[in-house]
């Protein structure tokens, strides 16, 4: 029997062919330039947002021209008329009591000033001690249930009899008008801090002033926000209604003064004004909330 020499394994070999290479070439990404031209969630926001404002003004406009036209109001277009006549100059002076209306906005606003910085000063603190205290809120609690309804109108003869003039009554009705829901909202706030903060701080014996800087104050500035909030549109409703009754230099006055010269082109126009002064001491507000930590 003859050896038989080892006969080597035949290579395997199998039908699939390699892959040929694709003839398309493979998808590339866009370039930055066409990826940042597509919408932006932000510029779509605000393009809704303002379409909406524009679509509630020209509501307001074709009511104000249908109600105009069945009625001896003045339609937007005599209105408009008056208004840019009336700003064209609107500092001018030609008595104490013939003022534009920028005096007699600029002197609404330095009471407002005045009557609401009186009430801050003396508000924030005392609804801080009203919600830090339980005696104390428990006190003033039916006296500020008492006196916060009271109207403004109702506040101005006490002021004319303490202080015998026109223009510190007219402060002291926007004090007293203003000064509550900053009371209310700060206590509000301090009374919503959570139990287990002062229990640390009990714990800890830290001073009154160091659990106000530390605890207190941060948890309940959102609420002392709102009230700040609150009470400058407040302050600023009352000083219309307060400088109807007092005279002199003012926006209330000023629109007293022109509907007893039937100018009542002249009082739409201070509305539409009282209103955008009002909006933008409310955003100025939001503004500076938006910017503390």
């Amino acid at each position: 029997m003859t050896a038989t020499e080892p006969v080597a394994p035949a290579p395997v070999t199998t039908d699939a062919a390699p892959p040929a290479a694709s003839d398309q070439p493979a998808p590339r990404a866009a370039p930055a330039w066409l990826r940042a031209s597509g919408p932006n969630p932000h510029a779509r926001a605000f393009a809704q947002r303002a379409v909406a404002v524009l679509a509630g003004l020209l509501v307001l406009v074709l009511l104000w021209s249908a109600l105009a036209a069945n009625t001896r109001l003045p339609g937007p277009g005599a209105t408009w008329g008056s208004a840019v006549e009336l700003f064209s100059d609107p500092f001018y002076r030609n008595s104490p009591n013939d003022q534009g209306i920028g005096w007699n906005v600029l002197a609404s606003l330095k009471r407002v000033g005045l009557g609401f910085g009186a009430a801050a000063l003396v508000g924030i603190p005392v609804g801080f001690a009203i919600g830090r205290f339980r005696f104390l809120g428990a006190a003033a609690g039916p006296v500020i249930s008492l006196l916060r309804p009271v109207s403004p109108l109702a506040w101005l003869p006490i002021g004319l009899l303490l202080f015998k003039s026109a223009e510190p009554s007219a402060i002291f009705a926007i004090f007293i008008c203003s000064i509550w829901p900053m009371i209310i909202n700060t206590a509000s706030g301090v009374q919503q801090v959570p139990r287990e903060y002062l229990d640390v701080a009990r714990v800890l014996r830290l001073s009154e002033w160091t659990v106000f800087r530390r605890i207190l104050l941060p948890s309940s500035l959102p609420q002392v926000l709102t009230g700040v909030r609150l009470s400058v549109g407040v302050a600023w409703l009352v000083i219309v209604a307060a400088e109807m009754l007092t005279g002199g230099v003012g926006i209330g006055f000023w629109v007293w003064d022109e509907w007893n010269n039937l100018n009542v082109e002249h009082i739409l126009i201070a509305i539409f004004v009282i209103g955008a002064v009002g909006l933008l001491l409310e955003q100025a507000l939001l503004l500076i909330a938006r910017r503390l930590p």
